[in-house]
Protein backbone atom coordinates (compact mmCIF):
# COMPACT_ATOMS: atom_id res chain seq x y z
CA UNK A 1 0.00 0.00 0.00
CA UNK A 2 1.16 3.41 -0.09
CA UNK A 3 1.74 5.41 2.46
CA UNK A 4 -1.31 7.02 3.68
CA UNK A 5 -3.30 4.85 1.80
CA UNK A 6 -5.80 2.38 3.62
CA UNK A 7 -8.50 -0.21 2.82
CA UNK A 8 -10.23 -1.58 5.61
CA UNK A 9 -13.25 -4.48 4.56
CA UNK A 10 -15.88 -5.80 7.47
CA UNK A 11 -19.06 -7.11 7.63
CA UNK A 12 -22.19 -4.65 6.68
CA UNK A 13 -24.65 -5.31 9.62
CA UNK A 14 -27.67 -3.80 7.64
CA UNK A 15 -29.72 -4.43 4.65
CA UNK A 16 -28.79 -3.56 1.54
CA UNK A 17 -30.76 -3.19 -1.49
CA UNK A 18 -29.96 -1.75 -4.76
CA UNK A 19 -32.60 0.01 -7.31
CA UNK A 20 -32.54 1.23 -10.50
CA UNK A 21 -34.46 2.49 -12.94
CA UNK A 22 -37.43 1.19 -10.59
CA UNK A 23 -36.17 -2.32 -10.27
CA UNK A 24 -34.55 -3.73 -7.66
CA UNK A 25 -31.22 -5.63 -8.93
CA UNK A 26 -30.08 -6.69 -5.16
CA UNK A 27 -30.89 -6.88 -1.88
CA UNK A 28 -28.49 -8.60 1.10
CA UNK A 29 -28.03 -9.07 4.74
CA UNK A 30 -24.48 -10.41 4.40
CA UNK A 31 -23.24 -7.06 1.48
CA UNK A 32 -19.26 -6.33 3.08
CA UNK A 33 -18.44 -2.80 3.19
CA UNK A 34 -15.02 -1.11 2.02
CA UNK A 35 -13.72 1.62 3.08
CA UNK A 36 -10.51 3.29 1.05
CA UNK A 37 -8.72 6.66 1.45
CA UNK A 38 -9.99 9.22 -0.64
CA UNK A 39 -13.15 7.02 -1.81
CA UNK A 40 -16.81 7.06 -0.91
CA UNK A 41 -17.51 3.73 1.01
CA UNK A 42 -18.48 0.46 -1.43
CA UNK A 43 -21.07 -2.24 -0.37
CA UNK A 44 -19.93 -5.36 -1.77
CA UNK A 45 -22.77 -7.73 -2.12
CA UNK A 46 -22.62 -11.82 -2.98
CA UNK A 47 -23.61 -12.87 -6.65
CA UNK A 48 -26.60 -14.71 -4.97
CA UNK A 49 -28.16 -12.02 -3.94
CA UNK A 50 -27.38 -10.18 -6.90
CA UNK A 51 -30.14 -10.14 -9.87
CA UNK A 52 -27.36 -11.14 -12.48
CA UNK A 53 -30.66 -11.69 -14.86
CA UNK A 54 -31.06 -8.27 -15.44
CA UNK A 55 -26.92 -7.63 -15.97
CA UNK A 56 -25.29 -7.80 -19.31
CA UNK A 57 -21.26 -8.61 -18.84
CA UNK A 58 -18.98 -6.02 -20.38
CA UNK A 59 -15.99 -5.27 -22.13
CA UNK A 60 -14.60 -2.81 -19.82
CA UNK A 61 -12.10 -4.10 -17.19
CA UNK A 62 -10.15 -1.27 -14.64
CA UNK A 63 -6.91 -2.41 -12.81
CA UNK A 64 -6.28 -0.94 -9.45
CA UNK A 65 -3.19 -0.93 -7.54
CA UNK A 66 -4.99 -1.93 -4.55
CA UNK A 67 -7.75 -4.16 -5.43
CA UNK A 68 -7.03 -5.30 -8.89
CA UNK A 69 -8.34 -5.61 -11.96
CA UNK A 70 -12.45 -5.07 -12.08
CA UNK A 71 -14.71 -6.65 -14.54
CA UNK A 72 -17.75 -5.00 -14.88
CA UNK A 73 -21.53 -4.80 -16.06
CA UNK A 74 -23.93 -3.06 -17.87
CA UNK A 75 -27.98 -2.86 -18.42
CA UNK A 76 -29.34 -1.27 -21.70
CA UNK A 77 -29.80 1.98 -20.22
CA UNK A 78 -26.47 1.89 -17.84
CA UNK A 79 -23.17 0.88 -19.22
CA UNK A 80 -20.86 -0.77 -16.44
CA UNK A 81 -23.38 -0.05 -13.78
CA UNK A 82 -21.76 -3.18 -11.70
CA UNK A 83 -18.30 -4.00 -11.08
CA UNK A 84 -16.28 -6.95 -8.77
CA UNK A 85 -13.29 -8.22 -8.61
CA UNK A 86 -12.84 -11.78 -9.49
CA UNK A 87 -9.06 -11.88 -8.77
CA UNK A 88 -8.51 -9.05 -5.66
CA UNK A 89 -5.14 -8.59 -4.48
CA UNK A 90 -5.16 -10.57 -0.67
CA UNK A 91 -5.61 -7.18 1.20
CA UNK A 92 -9.07 -7.35 -0.21
CA UNK A 93 -9.44 -11.62 -0.55
CA UNK A 94 -13.03 -10.99 0.91
CA UNK A 95 -14.50 -9.14 -1.88
CA UNK A 96 -13.58 -12.25 -4.73
CA UNK A 97 -16.74 -12.54 -6.74
CA UNK A 98 -19.24 -9.59 -4.84
CA UNK A 99 -20.62 -6.94 -6.92
CA UNK A 100 -20.53 -3.35 -6.47
CA UNK A 101 -23.03 -0.83 -7.03
CA UNK A 102 -22.84 2.86 -7.75
CA UNK A 103 -26.18 3.79 -5.65
CA UNK A 104 -27.06 2.13 -2.78
CA UNK A 105 -30.20 2.25 -0.15
CA UNK A 106 -28.81 1.04 3.32
CA UNK A 107 -31.36 -0.22 5.91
Amino acid sequence: MTRGHRITVERGGGHVRVVHAGQVLAESDRALVLRETGCPERYYIPPEDVRLDLLTPSDTQTYCPFKGTASYWSRPEAADLVWAYPDPKPDVAEIKDHLSFYEVEVF
